[in-house]
């Protein structure tokens, strides 16, 4: 554990991502320290693409709490610059920003730089009642940093006038490939962005390997993992997955599976919406499953946000009751009415909604069995060693073997230096 810790700290040192102790003119201080029972009005900064969502849930908020209301500030719509706003802001040591949606990516680099408060003492929080896995993404070093707020899991989409009968495996995903005449039979982010280290991690989790495990290991080299990324290779080499796939990002996916250019897809569940909108191609015609894997259920990387409390807050009793607030059942059935899947379990299994979103059951199986990605304070460098490789196996003839000896080297060398 000490080792793990010095090379934890290097990392953190040779990324610029370590701060001194500090602490600002209001009177907050790093990992959490100062008050906790401050109350007041508090900021909420989120990227400005959600917003929509959780406005009004910071209006009901101030109606109940006019002596604590919360102020929404937007962040820019792109992710990496979102990041830099919160960045900048916290490397200040500023308190301006109470609260922070927070992509679950980020929440172990927020949380190994001292600028989240731990959700523990005054500000612990019950997560019995969420997914488990999101309260996963949720946690650095086994201690909770953060409450999810919303979730989401990848589903397998396909055309139900092409593709019948659900898959149960990979094997039936291959098999029902041979009978797609005049159109791409699956379509999936393999482009070299975030997308394609998402599909990696899916289908290294579903042979049941995996990028890194629980302790930390690097596991990219083990037999499973490497079966993984076989299939995908594979497939893409087999044309089971579509050549266009590896220029596809989200959106890419969502016109070619709502156009009718491929037979299956797999997305986010935003998806289901546009299909069956008017002029969808596969309106009225489009089934949804878990993603699949070799022998069963398949294993979704993990999306959504996590709302951490800043440090340095003022206001952290307030931030605390905030981001509870979020997750009541009133709230979380609301992001489900958008299309923004909830962490509260029990709204899965709401009948009235299931009507609504016929989707519910294969999404809960999808969280129930989802992934976080790896916990590492520098994971831009992390996801870029397994797309760079995962990309190479997939378009330039790297032998997966190689890719994969190559992706542990390049993710080791990031926690080393």
């Amino acid at each position: 554990m000490a080792q793990h810790t010095k090379k934890l700290l290097a990392v953190m040192t040779a990324s610029g991502l370590v701060l001194a102790g500090c602490s600002d003119d209001k009177g907050g201080s790093d990992n959490g320290g100062g008050n906790t029972d401050g109350r007041g009005p508090i900021t909420f900064a989120m990227g400005k693409n959600d917003t929509d969502k959780l406005r009004p849930v910071i209006d009901k908020w101030n109606e109940k709490h006019p002596d604590e209301k919360v102020t929404l500030q937007e962040l820019a719509g792109e992710a990496d610059a979102q990041r830099d706003t919160l960045v900048q802001s916290l490397q200040a040591g500023s308190g301006d920003i109470d609260v922070m949606a927070l992509d679950v990516v980020w929440t172990a680099q927020f949380a190994a730089n001292g600028w989240l408060a731990p959700l523990e003492g005054d500000l612990k929080v019950d997560t019995s009642k969420l997914l488990k896995a999101p309260v996963e993404s949720a946690k650095y070093m086994d201690k909770l940093y953060a409450l999810p707020q919303n979730t989401n899991g990848q589903l397998l989409y396909r055309n139900t006038d092409v593709v019948k009968d659900a898959p149960q495996k990979w094997e039936d995903v291959v098999n029902a490939c041979k009978a797609v005449k005049d159109q791409d039979c699956l379509t999936m982010q393999l482009k070299q962005y975030e997308g394609l280290m998402v599909s990696t991690a899916d289908f290294m989790n579903s042979w049941g390997g995996g990028i890194m495990n629980d302790q930390g290991e690097v596991t990219v080299t083990s037999p499973e993992s490497r079966a993984g990324l076989q299939a995908m290779v594979d497939g893409y080499k087999d044309k089971v997955i579509s050549s266009a796939s590896t220029g596809a990002t989200e959106e890419e996916t969502n016109l070619a599976f709502t156009q009718g250019q491929t037979a299956m897809a797999i997305n986010w569940p935003y998806m289901y919406t546009n299909a069956e909108e008017a002029g969808s191609a596969v309106k009225g015609k489009t089934e949804v499953s878990p993603l699949v894997g070799k022998d069963g259920v398949g294993v979704s990387t993990l999306g959504g946000y996590n709302n951490g409390i800043n440090a340095n807050s003022k206001h952290k009793a307030t931030a605390k009751d905030f981001i509870e607030f979020v997750t009541s059942d009133e709230n979380q059935k609301s992001f489900m009415e958008k299309s923004f899947p909830p962490v509260l379990a029990s709204v899965y299994d709401d009948e009235a909604l299931k009507q609504k979103f016929p989707y519910l059951d294969a999404l809960k199986i999808s969280l129930e069995n989802a992934k976080p990605r790896p916990a590492s304070p520098n994971y831009d460098a992390l996801s870029k060693a397994v797309q760079d490789n995962a990309y190479a196996a997939l378009t330039a003839g790297k032998s997966v073997d190689q890719a994969t000896d190559d992706m542990a080297a390049a993710i080791k060398n990031t926690t080393t230096k």
